[in-house]
This record gives structure tokens, sequence and C-alpha cells, in this order.
């Protein structure tokens, strides 16, 4: 199992670079070849996040870091805070104004060069004054990068489009001032694909200006549509509180949520957001935590219950010591591993990449070669230029620089509005392999807490009495069974008090309740103690063990009065998803430390037919790499310190978010529900994710192959190849903006 965390173990060191300046795929690719050629360094640099993630040694520091990027061309810093929701719109606006007065400079060059019957005399000399503008000014950004590239020897699309449109450009000039083109009266057709003559009489500025359009527009959705793509991950960030009310020598004093220290007490009041993690210590509420869970039932909360911050406490008014704060808290963990997840690059998109990163040298040699090929046949300089202009302007990379970028944004940022922790790019290529989902039974198939699930009363005996009286005596015991049967029989009313507690080791307790002798504990403590046990609650405990339950008798003036079953009860959603993941093509195997009985019941409950049990915690490691060597691809779902090694073997792991801090950090998926349907959203997001990344390559290496070759042949207008280059890059953002339309697989819904 691999996660983007621990790919680089040899630097211990960890920076994430704010990159400005990059303008494509073959940008990114130039910068990361540059540092990883540093000693002690390996980078990763995201063309969609416009950030650096770097891994360096003690010897090196930010500014070395920083120093060669800014010789590389670019400039860099470290990331500032995040955005508040008006920053996007001004990063916006400097490239929006560019885009609409280029549009209405270039609409009338258009449509005057499109249009034979509007071509007045001297039209040409309107053309190039309105066309000047566009390719000089708003073609700008193009030309700059361009030539930084070209002072560091290197060409990126940048390279592509100057060229491209300068060259357009200056062949028009040419043609008006020393060419026929100027002439009063000229006139010539719009043409899809070339035309061939001498070129003195054809002008090509609505080729210069439309190109530089059209990329200026492809660049401006595709930063607009980038922004909108990391929105979750935005809305994730500004979730917390901005100010807390702690309690300073019981006055309540109102405080920025960042000078907040762990062991602070603060008050939250119904309505308000809980500042921060922590343990619950007056009051009781509901609290709202569908933001981090994506679970809408709101969950009761008493003193000594956890909380987390930016959650919402939908009830009364709650008094909270605060445990974690800053970036240790959970919300800050989660915005954390989405941001890593969004900057790692899945194994496809490292061959997209490279391809990149020669692909801009490759496509200028064979403009180069097209234009002398076009030459050598005779066809004359205006269809050598045409054809060569066409290569140059339809073969920019941006769409396999995009790729898998933004699908991961989307679907990182998704997954965490819907409680689903992606922790790489890595990880989309292990949930497409797995074919055996292995479930740990305890805090994952069921909830991990024991439960009074049933009450039978001998004969002639009243429940209520059996469960009120029980219940009192267990009352007094910290015994986690114990608490199930208080807990159960305080909610059918209240409990008397108790006098003569004491309990009996490993067999039960006893206290005297109403002036009865109550003994609460294992058939073999009334035994020993001369109650008489009837035939009907004898049956009734060999029933209940049967079902694996436990079985607790209570007694009292010489005689058993009834069996108590508990039991550590199935999550009402885990048969539903057990189905669910089959649809998905995995194996569901149940695996735990109880003993075959309890197992085998739990499992013909949620519908799992292969159960491996009375499993040692050290030997859960030993069943994934056992189910490993007989050829299967492994998913471990669980939740504790013991199933961390489990979860690191398994070749993909999915700890719940309800579990321990070291189960969370050996998996590679972190599920903040605690819930099995959110294994289900987590494996259908992921795969979703992998197959949107396929489908962008797919169609960008697709347009490439299929659009050079029309080009090379003349069978393409180069403003109809600078059309058609930037929709593939609108395409590929389009595609994977439909991420955000992925809905939870609730109950009753497919998969």
């Amino acid at each position: 199992m691999t996660t983007t965390s621990r790919s680089l173990p040899e630097a211990p060191n960890r920076i994430e670079l704010a990159i400005s300046g990059m303008t494509c795929a073959a940008c990114a690719a130039r910068i990361e070849k540059k540092l990883n050629r540093m000693d002690g360094v390996s980078a990763t640099v995201n063309y969609a996040t416009e950030k650096a993630t770097v891994r360096y040694v003690d010897g090196v520091t930010p500014d070395d870091l920083i120093d060669t990027v800014q010789k590389t061309g670019y400039t860099a810093a470290l990331p500032s805070p995040p955005a508040t929701a008006e920053e996007p719109v001004d990063a916006l606006r400097a490239p929006r104004t560019r885009l609409w007065v280029s549009v209405a400079l270039s609409v009338p060059v258009v449509l005057l060069a499109m249009v034979p019957a509007w071509q007045f005399d001297y039209w040409q000399w309107l053309s190039l004054t309105l066309a000047a503008p566009v390719v000089v000014w708003g073609g700008l950004p193009f030309h700059r990068a361009a030539w930084t590239n070209l002072r560091h020897g290197t060409a990126t699309m940048d390279t592509l489009v100057s060229l491209g449109t300068l060259a357009a450009f200056g062949w028009s000039l040419w043609a008006l001032f020393l060419g026929d083109a100027g002439m009063p009266g000229m006139t010539h057709p719009f043409r899809f694909d070339i035309t061939r003559t001498d070129g003195a009489g054809n002008i090509y500025l609505e080729a210069a200006a439309g190109v530089t359009v059209f990329i200026l527009a492809g660049r401006y959705f595709e930063a607009r549509s980038k922004r909108t793509a990391g929105a979750a991950l935005r809305a994730l960030l500004e979730l917390g509180a901005k100010e807390v009310a702690v309690l300073r020598d019981g006055v309540e004093t109102l405080i920025p949520v960042d000078q907040l220290a762990v062991g602070d007490r603060f008050v939250v009041r119904p309505g308000e957001k809980i500042a921060t993690d922590g343990v619950v210590d007056e009051g009781t509420s509901a609290v709202d935590a569908s933001m981090l869970t994506g679970e809408s039932v709101p969950v009761e909360v008493g003193p000594g219950d956890g909380v987390v911050g930016a959650t919402i406490n939908a009830g009364g008014r709650l008094v909270v010591t605060a445990t974690r704060v800053g970036g240790d808290t959970q919300l800050a963990r989660m915005a954390d591993l989405v941001e890593q997840a969004q900057s790692g690059k899945a194994a496809v998109q490292r061959l997209a990449d490279r391809i990149s990163g020669v692909f801009v040298p490759i496509v200028i040699t064979l403009a180069v070669g097209t234009l002398g090929w076009w030459l050598g046949t005779g066809a004359g300089p205006t269809a050598a230029f045409t054809a060569a202009v066409a290569v140059l302007i339809i073969a920019c990379p941006c769409a396999l620089g995009l790729a898998t970028p933004t699908a991961l944004l989307v679907g990182t940022g998704r997954g965490a509005q819907l409680g689903v922790l992606i922790k790489g790019p890595e990880v989309l290529e292990s949930t497409r392999r797995v074919d055996t989902v292995v479930l740990d039974k305890t805090g994952t198939v069921t909830t991990g807490r024991m439960t009074l699930v049933d009450v039978t009363p001998a004969a002639d005996e009243d429940r209520a009495e059996l469960l009120r009286l029980a219940g009192a005596v267990e009352a007094a015991s910290e015994h986690p069974i114990a608490r199930a049967i208080a807990a159960g029989a305080a909610e059918a009313g209240a409990l008397p008090s108790v006098t003569g507690f004491a309990n009996v080791e490993g067999l039960g307790v006893t206290a005297t309740v109403d002036g009865r002798s109550v003994l609460v504990g294992r058939l073999r403590l009334l035994r020993e103690r001369g109650l008489d046990v009837q035939p009907e609650v004898q049956r009734a405990v060999a029933d209940a063990e049967a079902s694996g339950r436990t079985a607790i008798v209570a007694g009292w003036d010489g005689r058993a009065r009834g069996v108590l079953a508990v039991a550590d009860v199935v999550r009402p959603t885990s048969r539903a998803a057990v189905a669910r993941l089959r649809t998905l093509g995995l194996t569901p195997v149940l695996l735990t430390g109880d003993n075959v009985t309890v197992a085998r019941a739990v499992a013909a409950e949620v519908g799992v037919d292969e159960v491996i049990a009375e499993v040692l915690p050290a030997g859960k490691v030993d069943v994934v790499k056992r189910l490993q060597a007989e050829g299967r691809s492994v998913a471990m779902v669980g939740d504790g310190v013991n199933d961390a090694p489990a979860l690191a073997q398994a070749d993909l792991g999915l700890a719940m978010g309800t579990g321990t801090d070291v189960a969370i950090e050996a998996s590679d998926l972190t599920l903040v529900r605690g819930d099995l349907d959110a294994a289900v959203d987590a494996i259908r997001l992921s795969r979703r994710t992998l197959g949107i990344i396929r489908g962008n390559l797919f169609w960008a290496f697709g347009y490439n192959v299929a659009a050079l070759p029309l080009a090379a042949a003349g069978l393409l207008n180069p403003m109809i190849a600078g059309a058609t280059m930037a929709l593939s890059s609108v395409f590929v953002v389009a595609n994977s903006l439909r991420l955000r339309r992925f809905r939870s697989a609730g109950p009753g819904d497919g998969v």
C-alpha cells in the first residue's frame, strides 16, 4: 500500500510552494525537473493547483528551493493563508478584462474575413487596426512566457501559441505592406482548409486574432473551472469558527479561535459552531456533524463525550474542554489530507507529464518539417505557411496537463464533503484492482458498543420489574455489559437506588434493591448462591449464546427471574452496505477475534459467507498476507490500533474516522462517518474519479493524435485549430466537474 505521505521517507522535511507563471503542463514538468536535480530534493509540481510539494533533507532550505524556481523563469513563495470568497473573483479580473477587450476587437476582424460580401475597400486595413492590439496586447502573456522560456533554452505551449500567432500576424504585415494584399478592393474567401497561392495577396489577421481570443478564452474558463474544482477544499478550510467564548475565572471572554489553547474551557450556545475538538464538561445537546461526516442525523452528546470542531451545536448549552487546537484538529487534518491528495500524481498522469515535457520540441520540429514538405511539393508558401501554423497552434498539450489534476481536485473535494478522505492519487489505482474486502467486525460491521438487545422473563415474572431491578444493580458497576443493561433499563424508567453493592469477580454483581437481595451475572453465580434456575431460563441462556449474545441472568428471593441478552449490535446500514460491496465486484470477508458462534451470527445477519474468527490482534496482518498469497487483491476496513498493521499490509486500507489515530494514519482512505456505507462511497468515488481521469487522458491523447495529421495535411485553418485546442482543455475540465454530482449510495440506492 502506498500513500502520498510516505512516498519520500528519505527526505524528512516537507514544504509546499505556491508557483506563479505556469501556463501549461510543460511548465510544471520543467520546474519539477529542475527541483529534482537538487541534491536531497524530491518534488512534485501540480499545474492545476499551482503548487509544488517538495521533500528535502536538512542541508537544503526553503530559500534554496524558491531560488531554483525563480532561476527557471517562474516565481515561488510560501503559500498564503486560505483564500477568502472574494479573492478568486479578484484573481480572474485581469484575464477576464483582457479576454473581453480582445473579443470586442476580434469579432469584426473574423466577420470581415469570413463574409466576402462585407469586404469593402480597405477592409484589410481596418482589420489590421483592430487585430494588432489583440495579437500584441491580448497575446502578451503568451509572448512574455515564450520569451522567458527562450532565455532559459526551453519551449512550452506558450512558445507554440506565440510562434503561431506572431507568424500569422507577421505574414499579414508582409502581404499588406510589401505584397498585393494592401491594394484597394482586395477580397479573399474564408476557408476551413488551406489554399494554394503564392501568398502575396493573403492575410491571416483573423487567424492571429481568432487564435489569441480562443486561447485566452480557454485559459480564462480553465482558471475559473479550477477555482470551482477547488471550492470544496476552500469551503472545508472555512468551516471552522472564527471566535470562541472562553471561560476565564467563571467569566466568558470572547477571543479569536487561533488563541485557543489545549485545556481551555469554552461555551457553545445553541446554533453556534464548536470552536475546536474537545470533551463535553457540562450540558447535553445534539450536534450536527453533517458538514464533516455527510450524516444528516444529529448526534446526542453529554458530559464525557467527545466533540469535533466546526460541527454545530443544535440543542442546549455546552461547556467544552479543548483537547486539540490548530493544525491538530480533525478539520485541519482532513483539509491537509485532501490537499496532499490533490498535489499528488497517479501513475497514468506521470506518463502524460513525460509526454508533455518532450511534446513541444517535437511539435516545433514537426511544424518545420511540414513547412519544408509543402514547399518541396510546390504548393506555394501560403499553403506551406498555413499548414505549419496550424500544426503549431493545435498541438498545445494543455488537456494532457489538466486531465488528472482537475479530476483529483473535484473528486477529493467531493469526497471530503461526503466524509471520505482520499490520501493520494495512487489510491485510485488500488480501488480498481481490489477484489476482496476484509471487514473487521467490532466497530466496523458492529457499533463497537455493548447494547441490551433482549429481555426474557421467567414464567409468571413481570418484564418491567425484571428490567428495573437488574438495571438498578448494574447501574452501580462500570463494566461495559453492566453499562449496557443499565442504559437499556434507564430508557424504560427511573431506576431505584441500591445498597450493599458488591462485585463477584468474573461472575457478576449483587446489591439490595427495595429490600430485596438481587444477583445479576452468569448462570454459575446464581447456582453457586443456591438460587433455583428453571428450565425455561436455561433454554433462554442457551438460545442467547447460540445467537452470539452474552446472557446475563437476574434473580432474587431464591430463584432466577429472567435473562437479559447483551450484544455488540450490527450497525443498521451494514447489511445493505455489504450487498453494495458485492455489487461492486468485491468478496466480503468477516474478520474478528470473537468466537466462531458470535462471528457466524453476525456474518449471517449482514450477509457475509466467509468468516475468519478467533484471530488474535497480531494475527490480522497474517490473514491479509494469506489472502494476498492466494492471489487476491485485498481491501481492509478497520478502526482500532490492532487493525493498523493489517491496514498497512492491505492493497487498500480504509480506516473508520471514529477509530484510532494510528489506524487512520496507516490507511489509504479515511471514512469520517462511522458507517460501512462510507466504505462503499469511498470505493465508488475513487473508481469514478479514476474513470474520469482515464476518459480525460483518452480525449487529450486522442485529440492530439487525430488533429496533428489533419493540420500537417493542410485540412485545418489555423483559427479553427486554435478554437479546437482551447475547447479540448475546457472539455477536460468540464468532464472533471461532473464528479461534483456524485451522490452517496444511501439505503435503497444503487451503486
